[in-house]
């Protein structure tokens, strides 16, 4: 089922979106920041510039999702799946993204510093872009 909402620069701050069904929102340049999203269904979800500082998106799904730009500082994305996601330019520095699924992702000009990126699934990405960024001590599969 296709959510089709359209929130543009919406203030989400600090909502409770636990398990919500936002697949094909539109959400570009929501404050989503310390959002709870965990398990949520943002398949196809439209997000750039969006603010998810410190938002909770442990077990989401992000389907092809574009994040271009987006603000995702410190966000937990813990075991979230990002296959095919849009990441261009987008900030993940101090982001957990621990067992995330990341395959077919476009990390060009994607910010890593301090990300955890540890058992992070990779596959099919030019990582040059991003490479610089990572922990050396982080275990990428």
């Amino acid at each position: 089922m296709k959510c089709g909402m359209w929130v543009q620069n919406a203030s989400l701050y600090r909502a409770n979106l636990h398990g919500a069904n936002l697949q094909e929102a539109n959400l570009q340049e929501a404050n989503l920041q310390e959002a709870n999203l965990y398990g949520a269904n943002l398949n196809g979800a439209s997000l750039p510039e969006a603010n998810l500082i410190d938002a909770n998106l442990q077990n989401a799904s992000l389907y092809a999702a574009n994040l271009q730009e987006a603000n995702l500082y410190g966000a937990n994305l813990n075991g979230a799946s990002l296959p095919e996601a849009n990441l261009y330019g987008t900030n993940l520095q101090e982001a957990n993204l621990y067992g995330a699924n990341l395959i077919d992702a476009n990390f060009y000009g994607t910010i890593l510093i301090d990300a955890n990126v540890t058992r992070t699934i990779l596959e099919g990405e030019d990582l040059t872009a991003w490479t610089q960024y990572v922990d050396q001590d982080s275990e990428v599969l």
